[in-house]
Order: C-alpha cells, then structure tokens, then sequence
C-alpha cells in the first residue's frame, strides 16, 4: 500500500491563524474543514450582526434567523436534549429566542423552518458528515476547556490518502487515514511511542474526532498538564463498505451487513492502516503498547477488532458502542472458554454511554456479558444522549488510563 501525505495541519495556529488542507477526499469536505477550523474559534468573538447568532457574555446564546415568509422556525441542538426551542419572529423578519446560560462546550445546532432542517447562514461553522449537516457555536471556557485552542505546545495532524484493496464502493477506491502526533515528537526517540487508533461513528468523516470531537486539543492540553503519556493517534476512515452509510440509517437493520462492514473495516485496519503506522512512525511495538477505542459505530469495531485480537490490543474501548442486536459469544468467540479472560490477559476493557441514549441498555448487556467471562471490564455511565458532548468527556477520562505502568 502506497499512501500519500497531504500537507500537515498544524494544531496550535498561531497569529496569523493558519489552517492548510489540502488533497483530501473530495472538494466539499476540504472547504468545509478549512471553514470549521477556522471559524469556530472566532465565532464568540466575531462582530455582532442584528442577524447573526451569538454566545453573549452571560453564556447564554441567541439564535437569529432570518425569513420573513416561513410560518415556524425552531432551533434543534444537542443542548436541548432531544427537544427543540421555539423562535419568536420579529416585525423586521428576524427570528429570535435567547436560551438559559449554558455550560461551556462546543454544540451542535441547526434551525427546523417549516417543519424542514436549514443550516444557519451566517454561521460559516459547519459540522458536516454523510447524512446531516448542522452548525458548531463555541460557549468559551475561562481558562479554556481541553477541546478549545489554548496556549500550550501542539501536537501535529497529518492526513493520507491510500489505494485500498478491501474496502469497498470508496471513490477510486481511495481511503483515508489521520495521524495525531504529540509535541515533540522525536522519530529517533528509544523505544517509539505507543500507538491508539481512534475510532469514529458511523456517517463521520474519517476527520470527525478532529473537526467535531476537537480531540487533537484534547490530547494537547492533557499532555501540557501531564495527565496522560505521549502517544500516536490513528483516525482512519471507518467504512468497510461506504454503502453502509450513504444508503441510509436502514442499514442498521440488518445484520448481515452491519457483520460484512465491520469484517471488512476490520481487514482493512489489519492490513493496511496498521502496517503502513508501523512502517511510517517511530512505534513501541507490542500489544502492551496498542490502544482501540470508538464511538458508535466505531466503538462496535473496536470492541470487535480488539477483543478478537487481544494478541495485539491490550487496550480495548468503546463510547456508545452500537452493540445492539449483537450475540457477544457468536461475535467474539476467544472469549468463551474458561482461560479465555486470562489469556486475552487485557490491561483495559472500558465501556461508557450516556444514560439517555438509546444505547444504554445494548451497552450494559455487554458489560454483564464480560463481566460474566471474567474480564477486567470497566462501564461508566454519564448523563447525556447521543452526542459529541458526551464522547469529548469519554475521551477525557479514558486517555489518562492508557499505557500506564501498573
């Protein structure tokens, strides 16, 4: 497998702020990158327009929205838990609602005009993936929280393309694959750096833990503080059938495809992503030093990837994982015998979910199934539905456990 290097993205973007992308997979999801980087750092503090959306002072945050002939505007955001905000229309046209302060954090939101979901104008911040799209609104922290910019040293992004020769119905049978290194990385440091693939959910781009999930700042900021070790972090693309997710959520409902996709990703992670990190990066080998962790979709294949081969994963995690309709013992079949927990001889199985998502009950099926085999599983339960707002806190608390020394 030969894969190229796109210019690198460097996190820290100092003044003037630059932002550099370039070759990706398709036109719109470079634009939109580039705009998401961008602007989300500058929205709270962009001049105010008597149009424009802002986060005000006291963290509450107005929504404007401007259409003098629709008849109902609501906003629909991942602070609202699953609710929507009705919006006020003004005699100028302009739609208005102010919310309760709200905590500091990244959110989600669109406007619902008439019944139909429309991206807010005037808000260049777009969170874009396969299947919805929806605007980010920064509420700022004082200092800043770990997913917001801040002045400490920065690690470096660096995005591939590469021919792959298992996933299927990818453009040119082109994939992708990002790779977060830490501050001073040094490719001649004894012994390497140990290594955790990150994972995204399902109707993301392969860059969805950076330009949604912010977790490049997260792994910055917790290195600055030294609450966790350095490492390499791995964002591939997720799809072993890109059908999976551009026909549909149906897909969900089928099992035989739900098993060929991840086969698939799973062979392809094997393969191609992980031999090309081997070769290209200065890796600690070893399974003490290999990490898996996701979201949703992701966090199926990580469980499934790392639990059938605990020979190369001491380190196994999954954020919300979309386990339902899954028969752990036919899926994970090491894992049945009597030695079977001490032979997998895990360092880590951590799972979490949000109490308000839907997944909850698939999720602590699958931690009384573990615990049942003896494995050393950890489940945590937050608030929360199914969101960004929950997986940027799993991240937080689970990087601090990985590759520690016991």
């Amino acid at each position: 497998m030969t894969a190229s290097k796109s210019e690198a993205v460097v996190s820290g973007f100092s003044s003037p702020h630059r932002c550099t992308l370039s070759r990706m997979i398709g036109t719109p999801l470079r634009s939109s990158l580039q705009i998401c980087f961008v602007s989300l750092t500058v929205i709270a503090a962009s001049a105010q327009s008597p149009t424009k959306t802002q986060v005000n002072p006291d963290h509450t945050i107005t929504f404007r929205y401007t259409n003098a002939g629709a008849t109902k505007v609501e906003v629909s955001s991942d602070m609202l838990h699953g609710k929507r905000l009705p919006m006020m229309r003004g005699e100028d046209g302009v739609w208005t609602v102010t919310t309760a302060p709200e905590a500091p954090e990244i959110y989600g939101y669109n406007f619902v005009v008439d019944g139909v979901s429309m991206l807010d104008p005037l808000n260049g911040a777009v969170r874009r993936n396969y299947v919805s799209l929806s605007n980010d609104i920064l509420v700022p922290a004082q200092p800043p929280a770990p997913w917001e910019l801040a002045d400490v040293p920065h690690g470096r992004v660096d995005h591939y393309n590469y021919t792959t020769h298992v996933a299927k119905n990818l453009p040119e049978n082109q994939s992708t694959y990002l790779v977060y290194t830490p501050p001073g990385y040094d490719e001649h440091r004894k012994a390497g750096y140990p290594v955790l693939y990150l994972l995204h959910g399902w109707s993301d781009f392969a860059d969805g833990w950076v330009s949604v999930g912010r977790a490049n700042y997260i792994f910055d900021s917790m290195l600055a503080e030294g609450k966790i070790v350095p490492m390499i972090v791995v964002m591939p693309l997720g799809y072993g059938d890109l059908d999976f997710v551009t026909h549909g959520h149906g897909a969900w409902d089928d099992a035989a495809r739900i098993d060929s996709n991840v086969a698939l990703y799973s062979q392809a992670l094997e393969t191609e992503v992980m031999p090309a990190i081997d070769r290209e990066y200065n890796v600690a080998h070893g399974r003490n030093n290999r990490a898996i962790a996701g979201l949703s979709m992701g966090g199926l294949e990580s469980l499934y990837i790392g639990l059938n081969h605990t020979d190369q994963f001491a380190y196994v995690a999954g954020f919300s994982s979309a386990i339902h309709q899954r028969n752990f013992d036919e899926h994970l079949p090491n894992l049945t015998g009597p030695e079977a927990a001490k032979k997998a001889d895990l360092k880590l199985l951590w799972v979490a979910c949000g109490t308000g998502d839907s997944l909850i009950q698939p999720n602590r099926d699958f931690a009384a199934w573990a615990k049942a085999k003896g494995l050393p599983i950890t489940a945590i339960e937050t608030e929360g539905e199914h969101t960004w707002l929950v997986w940027r806190d799993n991240l937080l608390h689970l990087a601090p456990l990985l590759f520690r020394a016991k």
